[in-house]
């Protein structure tokens, strides 16, 4: 009877450790599915842009090949809006390689101890990409790992240009200032040049 009653306990305790670590695994792959439905979230409001800078082109495209007074301006206009559009690309493509890595990190989580899940958004581009127009004067900047914009701007300051974050943002009106991207140019005003 003693040696039933041990194999009884013996089996109970067993079912009850699977069942935690089901309940681990479920809250590791709830987590994941989140993260993974922010990023796919993220890159379908860049599909959108990409859309409508091409229905853009496509509108310019009809304007140059119908007769003009002045066709100079539609076709510098063209040129304008595909030099964004390759640069929305490279921005896609960017984003598509992080999501990747992020992917690939979280993959590494799932098989790791339990984490406590927590969910992040992601931060939204800004809503007028028109915000403000570009300087006339300033400096190109690439930007390297660990930058922030508060770093860029001291570093400017540092070295007698009188820039603010903010116009940093102003005249970036596509950027991203949450996240900057090592190897992106910015542009970096210059408010007392004339």
């Amino acid at each position: 009877m003693k040696r039933i009653s041990l194999w009884v306990l013996i089996g109970t305790f067993a079912v009850f450790t699977v069942r935690a670590q089901d309940a681990a695994t479920q809250q590791q792959m709830d987590k994941l599915s989140g993260q993974i439905q922010d990023l796919l979230e993220a890159q379908a409001q860049t599909g959108k842009r990409i859309d409508a800078l091409n229905r853009e082109i496509s509108e310019l495209r009809d304007k140059v090949n119908t007769p003009q007074v002045n066709d100079s301006a539609s076709r510098d206009d063209l040129k304008s809006l595909a030099s964004q559009v390759q640069e929305i690309d490279k921005k896609r493509q960017n984003d598509r390689d992080l999501i990747l890595k992020e992917i690939e990190k979280l993959g590494k989580v799932a098989a790791s101890a339990p984490v406590t899940p927590t969910r992040k958004s992601t931060p939204k581009p800004p809503a007028d990409d028109s915000a403000a127009a570009l300087p006339q004067s300033g400096h190109d900047y690439v930007v390297k790992e660990g930058d922030t914009l508060g770093l860029i701007a001291k570093a400017y300051r540092d070295a007698g240009v009188k820039v603010t974050k903010a116009q940093i943002i102003a005249a970036n009106p596509k950027m991203n200032p949450n996240i900057l991207i090592p190897g992106k140019k910015i542009f970096i005003p210059d408010p007392n040049a004339k």
